[in-house]
C-alpha cells in the first residue's frame, strides 16, 4: 500500500479516517490533513479522542495502526494558522497530548506508528505513546520548538522515556538546525523497523496483524503493565505486575483455547 493515498473520508470525520478490518483484527486511523503537513487543531484532537474510544470499545479490534495520508509529512505538529482555543485562565490551558494519546484514553490495544516524510514537534505526542514504531526510508524527526522560541517541553518528557535523555536533550535543542534520519532514529531506538515507502503501510498492517492474532487479555494486559511501569518505582511496578499476570493469565488461555491460532514460521529481525 502506498503512502501516497488518500483514502476517503468517512462520515463522522473530518481530519482523519477511521477503518476497521474485522478479518485481521485491526483498525487503522489515518491523520488526513495532508495540505496542511497533518497538523493537529482542535478538531482533530477532539477526533482522535472519539476514536480510540470507539476502538476501546470495539472487541473486534485487537490491534491498531496509525498513519498519515500524503508523503511530504507524517504530522508537523500543533497547525499554527489555526487557533486551538485554550481556556482563558493561564493554569486551565489542556495539553493537546492529552487527546491525542491512547494511553491517556486507557485504550491498552496495542498501536502500531507508521511514519513518513516530517515528524516534527506536535507529531511526537503520536510516536511517543505507539507501542511499535516504524517508518520510510524518507523519514526525518526534528523538534521545531526552540528554533521559533518556545519551550521544548511537554514532546520532549514524553521522547525520553523512549530515548533516553542524552538523545532527546540533542533533538529538542537543536531545533531546526539537525533532523534525525531513518538509519539514525533506528540507532538510538526512535524505531524498531526501517522499511521502503512503498512498503510502510504494508509492514504496519503485518505487524499490527501478528499482534491481532494473540489473546486479546494477554496482548492489553501486557501493555498496561508495561506503560504504567514507567510512573511507578521498580518493585512497585513488579509488584503490580504479578496482580496483572494473575488476573490476565486465566482469561487470556482460555481466549486462546477458544480460538487458536497456526504455528506461525517465524521471522529474524
Amino acid at each position: 500500500m502506498n503512502t501516497a493515498t488518500t483514502p476517503p473520508e468517512p462520515a463522522g470525520f473530518e481530519t482523519i479516517v477511521l477503518d476497521t478490518d474485522p478479518a485481521d483484527r485491526v483498525a487503522t486511523i489515518t491523520l488526513n490533513r495532508p495540505e496542511s503537513l497533518n497538523a493537529f487543531d482542535r478538531t482533530m484532537c477532539e477526533e482522535m479522542t472519539r476514536a480510540w474510544q470507539l476502538i476501546k470499545a470495539d472487541d473486534s479490534v485487537r490491534a491498531v495502526v496509525l498513519r498519515a495520508a500524503g508523503t511530504r509529512a507524517f504530522s508537523s505538529g500543533l497547525d499554527i494558522k489555526k487557533s486551538y482555543g485554550q481556556p482563558n485562565g493561564v493554569w486551565h490551558h489542556e495539553d493537546p497530548g492529552e487527546a491525542l494519546s491512547p494511553k491517556w484514553q486507557k485504550m491498552w490495544k496495542p498501536v502500531v506508528c507508521a511514519v513518513q516524510g516530517m515528524c516534527t514537534a506536535g507529531g511526537f505526542y503520536f510516536v511517543n505513546e505507539a507501542d511499535v514504531v516504524i517508518c520510510s526510508r524518507d523519514a526525518t524527526f526534528f523538534d521545531s520548538h526552540v528554533s521559533a522560541g518556545l519551550v521544548s517541553a511537554l514532546e520532549p518528557i514524553g521522547l525520553r522515556r523512549r530515548i533516553g535523555l542524552a538523545e532527546t536533550l540533542r533533538i529538542a535543542l537543536m531545533g531546526n538546525d539537525e533532523r534525525v534520519c531513518a538509519d539514525t532514529a533506528l540507532r538510538i531506538g526512535l524505531v524498531t523497523e526501517v522499511v521502503a515507502a512503498d512498503h510502510l503501510w504494508t509492514r504496519a498492517h503485518e505487524i499490527a496483524a501478528t499482534i491481532a492474532a494473540k489473546p486479546a487479555t494477554a496482548t492489553q494486559g501486557t501493555v498496561k503493565a508495561i506503560w504504567e511501569s514507567l510512573d511507578k518505582p521498580y518493585r512497585a511496578a513488579l509488584d503490580q505486575g504479578l496482580i496483572y499476570t494473575r488476573l490476565g493469565n486465566p482469561i487470556g488461555k482460555q481466549e486462546l483455547a477458544d480460538d487458536p491460532q497456526p504455528v506461525r514460521e517465524f521471522r529474524i529481525r
